[in-house]
C-alpha cells in the first residue's frame, strides 16, 4: 500500500465527509496493509452512516470471515443482500448470495 495513497484519501475524506466512497477506499487501502482493525473501524462507519452502499458489505463480510467471525459474516450478508434487493442491484445480491451460502 501507498502511505502517500492513504494520506491523500484521508484528506479528501476531510473535505468530503459524508463521502461514502472515500471511507470504502480508505477501508480498502487498510485491508491491503493487513490492518484489519483499521479497515472494520471505517467498514462499520459505512455501515452505520451509509446503510444503502451496497459495495461495503460483501468486503465487510470477508473481513469478518478472515477474523473467524462467521456470525457477523452471515449478519453482514443478509443486510447486504437486504440493501440489493432494494437497491435492484443484481450484481451485488449473487454476489452476496454466493458468499453467505459458501460460509453456511
Amino acid at each position: 500500500m501507498s502511505t502517500k495513497r492513504l494520506e491523500q484519501l484521508k484528506a479528501l475524506l476531510e473535505e468530503s465527509p459524508h463521502d461514502s466512497f472515500l471511507s470504502f477506499a480508505i477501508a480498502k487501502e487498510y485491508e491491503k496493509t493487513g490492518d484489519r482493525e483499521k479497515a472494520l473501524r471505517y467498514y462499520l462507519y459505512l455501515e452505520e452512516h451509509d446503510p444503502e452502499y451496497v459495495g461495503a458489505y460483501y468486503h465487510l463480510g470477508k473481513l469478518y470471515e478472515q477474523m473467524g467471525e462467521e456470525a457477523l459474516a452471515l449478519e453482514t450478508y443478509d443486510k447486504g443482500i437486504a440493501a440489493a434487493r432494494r437497491a435492484g442491484d443484481q450484481h451485488a445480491l449473487g454476489e452476496l448470495a454466493a458468499a453467505k451460502l459458501a460460509l453456511e
